[in-house]
């Protein structure tokens, strides 16, 4: 049984139908990489697994970990073990680096409060110092406000605040390399790879089809709504994608 699976999902923005069918399954344990052009129904995707707003899906099932999560409010869904790192960091920019990672103390208390539906310890996936392992340059700039910190930084700051929710059973990373300098974008992919080889599955969502194929182990492409291709990390390498992807 897949940890995650899409079966035939159709997503909407009012009436503009994006999502047109997706199926795909993400083993436990695994990295996957969704691969597409700015367009191609990416970000919609991981929205309809976070059920965060838009989209609307309106027909088709979302199952994690054998259970239906397609109606369920996104605070229950991240209970449940799915955390996102969503496009464009989101961090608390007048906070330092040990604030935003410290804000599990409060948000904790609030996840006790929506866990109606799951079981599970409550505490935090990964301590601060195993965040400062992974990524030293944050233990560096720990009390440096974090809007302050370059791109790449700040970047490492939102994956490690999502490695603090409880739980976490998946990670979705919205386009995390986008816009970074070729150093850091290496800096991130060998954190996402020792992340995943913690036991952490990983869906990746990405536009760089060669950067993401260096971390991942399976692939799928998305155009227009609708997955074209699938397969492993070295099938992909092999095919013409040129089509679908920016390579």
């Amino acid at each position: 049984m897949s940890l995650l699976s899409l079966t035939d999902v159709h997503a909407h923005y009012g009436h503009s139908h994006i999502l047109r069918g997706v199926s795909m399954g993400i083993e436990a344990g695994e990295v996957a990489a969704l691969l597409g052009r700015n367009g191609a129904g990416k970000t919609t995707t991981v929205r309809s697994i976070a059920g965060t707003e838009p989209p609307e899906v309106r027909s088709g099932s979302i199952r994690f970990a054998g259970t239906d999560i397609t109606e369920w409010p996104a605070d229950d869904i991240a209970a449940g073990g799915i955390g996102v790192v969503p496009e464009g960091r989101r961090l608390f920019t007048e906070l330092t680096v040990e604030e935003n990672l410290e804000l599990s103390k409060i948000t904790r208390g609030r996840w006790n409060r929506v866990r109606r539906r799951v079981a599970g310890s409550g505490e935090p996936t990964m301590t601060i110092d195993e965040l400062y392992d992974l990524f030293p340059r944050l233990e560096e700039r720990k009390q440096q406000q974090s809007g302050t910190l370059s791109g790449g930084e700040q970047q490492m700051l939102s994956i490690a605040r999502t490695l603090r929710l409880p739980d976490l059973q998946l990670l979705l990373l919205d386009e995390p390399t986008e816009g970074l300098a070729p150093q850091i974008v290496q800096t991130v992919s060998e954190s996402i790879r020792r992340i995943a080889d913690e036991g952490l599955t990983i869906l990746l969502i990405e536009q760089n089809v060669r950067e993401a194929l260096s971390v991942a182990d399976r692939g799928f492409v998305l155009d227009q709504g609708e997955i074209v291709y699938e397969g492993t990390a070295d099938e992909l390498e092999d095919e013409d994608l040129d089509e679908y992807l920016v390579v």
